[in-house]
């Protein structure tokens, strides 16, 4: 019972400041603005983790697992190669509704041991996902058969972090949200087929004269 509460704490102290990262960012969150907003004192944090980079480690790591469930079940409940990039497409735009634009950049100057946890996260799971999403669409005739999937695999992982980039969508002109629904729907258009084509256009309600 004990060790049941003591991870029931350390998953809160987790949760807590993830989402004080997202709000505000990672730098500009102190351990004593996490102890204030758990009303917890730093001492009790402390006992659980030396210093804000664990914290910010396993924060990282625990959204990052959530991330991959909430994945799986998208893959198992889509009906095709299009509808599990649609259904993608709103978990993404969920999570970065909720993510700070200078995450990315905060992870990668501050926190080296996070920032490898993304990159891994990034290029071995993610990629996968997109290769079979691609090799998928292609069997399902929904996207083009002359496809080169290993590159665009990799430009679809590029994609992925091209709206946390300030100088090409500077944070005052561009919400994160709008940059990344522009780059999933613009990838999803270069890949399809007519057929595909047509899908989208279903799945968007939209009518376009050929």
């Amino acid at each position: 019972m004990e060790t049941t509460v003591r991870t029931d704490i350390k998953e809160k102290i987790v949760a807590e400041a993830f989402e004080l990262f997202c709000r505000n960012g990672v730098k500009s969150v102190s351990m004593d603005d996490i102890a204030q907003h758990l009303s917890m004192s730093k001492k009790t944090i402390y006992k659980w983790f030396s210093n804000k980079d664990e914290v910010v480690y396993s924060a990282v790591s625990g959204y990052l697992k959530s991330i991959e469930c909430d994945c799986e079940g998208i893959l198992c409940s889509s009906g095709n190669a299009i509808e599990e990039l649609f259904n993608i497409m709103g978990t993404t735009r969920k999570i970065f509704s909720s993510i700070h634009p200078s995450i990315f950049h905060d992870l990668q100057k501050y926190h080296a041991g996070a920032w490898k946890l993304w990159q891994d996260h990034k290029n071995h799971y993610i990629f996968g996902k997109v290769k079979q999403n691609l090799e998928r669409g292609i069997a399902e005739g929904l996207f083009r058969e002359d496809l080169d999937v290993e590159v665009i695999a990799r430009l679809r992982l590029v994609q992925i972090e091209l709206p946390f980039n300030q100088h090409l969508f500077p944070r005052h002109q561009f919400e994160l949200i709008r940059v990344q629904m522009a780059t999933l729907e613009h990838y999803m258009l270069g890949i399809a087929t007519l057929k595909g084509h047509k899908l989208i256009n279903e799945y968007k309600q939209v009518t376009e004269e050929e």
